[in-house]
């Protein structure tokens, strides 16, 4: 039960510090994310990471691409999936929104992001 507590906390308070970023919001900012960690995955596999609604994903991702950071397009070897791809506007938002995370972290102990890094691959493995 104590890691189910952990979790809920590290996730509420990462929630916490992606919407301070002023010029976009959280769910926006995942989208990238995902869609510049995983490029040529389909966008349901995107779905599936984020943990969101079709619905939710396609308003959010019509929004974005609208705003000319991502394009939507069909995959090249199964024609039939769509992927998301960052365009250079997107990847600079996405950079300054890293950036600026990693700014209000500050440097961190080399055993926290070992742990982070940790985390994340459990989690991935999980998801």
């Amino acid at each position: 039960m104590e890691r189910a507590k952990k979790l809920l906390e590290i996730e509420a308070l990462a929630e916490n510090l992606m919407k301070k970023q002023k010029n976009i919001s959280s769910l926006k900012l995942k989208i990238l994310f995902f869609a510049s960690l995983y490029e040529n995955l389909s966008v349901s596999m995107i779905i599936e990471k984020i943990g969101i609604k079709k619905s939710n994903f396609a308003l959010m991702s019509a929004e974005l691409e609208k705003e000319g950071l991502v394009e939507i397009a069909n995959a090249e070897i199964d024609r039939r999936c769509r992927v998301l791809r960052l365009t250079e506007k997107g990847k600079t938002l996405l950079q300054a929104c890293q950036d600026n995370i990693s700014q209000v972290l500050g440097t961190c102990n080399p055993e926290v992001d070992r742990a982070l890094d940790v985390l994340s691959d459990f989690l991935n493995k999980r998801i």
